[in-house]
C-alpha cells in the first residue's frame, strides 16, 4: 500500500525565507527520522509565507500505512510556526 499526502501550510511566524527554510528543515528531518516516509517540498519555494510537501509511505498493511499518515499529519499540526490549509491524500 502506498499513501501520498499533498499538504500545503501557511508559516505566520517566519519573516522571510532562510526562516522559512530552518522551519521546515526540522519539520521534514523529524518526520523522516520519527515515520520513515519520504518528505519534501513540492512548491512556492520562493514564498516564505507558504508551502505545499509531499509525504509518501509504502506498507504491506493498509492499515499501517493509513496510522502513519495521520501520525504525520499530527505532527505537522503540533508546529505553531504553521497552520496546515490543504491536505490531499491518495491510496495508490
Amino acid at each position: 500500500m502506498i499513501i501520498y499526502a499533498e499538504v500545503e501550510c501557511m508559516m505566520y511566524e517566519g519573516h522571510s525565507l532562510k526562516s522559512k527554510r530552518s522551519i521546515m528543515k526540522r519539520l521534514m528531518a523529524k518526520l523522516r527520522n520519527e515515520f520513515n516516509v519520504t518528505v519534501t517540498e513540492l512548491d512556492y519555494h520562493d514564498l516564505w509565507q507558504r508551502t505545499k510537501v509531499g509525504i509518501v509511505t509504502i506498507s504491506t498493511d493498509r492499515k499501517h500505512a493509513e496510522q502513519v499518515i495521520q501520525e504525520v499529519l499530527r505532527v505537522i499540526d503540533t508546529y505553531s510556526e504553521m497552520e496546515r490549509t490543504i491536505t490531499e491524500v491518495e491510496r495508490l
